[in-house]
């Protein structure tokens, strides 16, 4: 995705579509250092990328997020609104409404349904990571064959496929993704990002969501993603949705399964902002 939005021109797109590209790794994880301490949860991320981006220069900027990246970008949005031009969460994170249960879309139906599956069969790594993590940390920097299966089985679980991963998701991309683990050996400081932040995340998507979002926000939903709150879930904490769009094919690793779709969300939402 870097060479379309950086340089749209050379794949046949617009120049008012270019953008310039900071991509920081969580800390704890990939390219980035380990955290030495407690502390470092979706807020202090967002506080530290919006210092990142004043001291690179820049005074107005988008931010946009999938898995933790959406939790860290909602709260830019809301820790500096400022310079914050819009925000791109995929998905959005939203509670379900209460008050719309007596009159539920088939979408909004079906939504409620993959948060219960997901709540009752996907959800052990995440309750040993938000609670435990390092007792499965030391599996994950230890073994290959450990690392390998936590990870793989969440690709398999997680991505809009027809029964064959490897035709969204090649054997060597998902080789890369365990290797940005294994070689940095993060497996135990990415699983604290759980026992920091997850409980309240979770809370956000399943149950309740009490704050709210006001910069501008564009919404890409895709139909193998958990969560998948409907637009009118949404807008009671982003409060200002400038762009939604429901699509055909993608899960939760949308920019891995489905690029040029997500080039063009993001170019579609951030021409609205610029």
């Amino acid at each position: 995705m870097v060479g379309p939005l950086t340089d749209p021109v050379r794949y046949g797109g617009d120049p008012a579509d270019a953008f310039h590209l900071v991509l920081p790794t969580l800390p704890g994880y990939g390219f980035s250092d380990k955290p030495t301490g407690p502390g470092w949860g979706v807020r202090r991320i967002a506080d530290a990328w919006a210092e990142l981006m004043a001291r690179l220069g820049y005074q107005r900027y988008g931010a946009h997020g999938t898995d933790w990246g959406n939790s860290v970008t909602t709260a830019i949005g809301q820790r500096d609104p400022g310079h914050v031009a819009g925000i791109h969460p995929v998905p959005p994170i939203a509670a379900p409404d209460p008050a719309t249960f007596d009159s539920l879309t088939d979408a909004e139906r079906a939504s409620l349904a993959a948060l219960r599956e997901a709540q009752d069969r996907e959800s052990g790594y995440s309750a040993e990571q938000s609670s435990k993590p390092q007792t499965i940390g030391y599996a994950l920097v230890d073994s290959p064959a450990a690392l390998c299966g936590w990870i793989a089985e969440k690709f398999w679980s997680w991505t809009d496929h027809d029964g064959h991963l490897e035709t969204v998701v090649s054997r060597d991309e998902l080789l890369d993704t365990v290797m940005l683990y294994w070689l940095p050996a993060t497996g135990a400081s990415a699983a604290r990002l759980y026992w920091e932040s997850f409980g309240q995340v979770a809370e956000w998507f399943r149950s309740t969501t009490t704050d709210s979002v006001s910069v501008p926000t564009g919404c890409s939903v895709f139909p193998g993603d958990v969560p998948r709150p409907s637009r009118r879930w949404a807008a009671r904490r982003y409060t200002d949705i400038r762009y939604w769009n429901e699509l055909d094919r993608g899960g939760h690793f949308p920019a891995l399964e489905q690029p040029d779709t997500f080039v063009r969300e993001l170019r579609a939402f951030f021409r609205l902002v610029r």
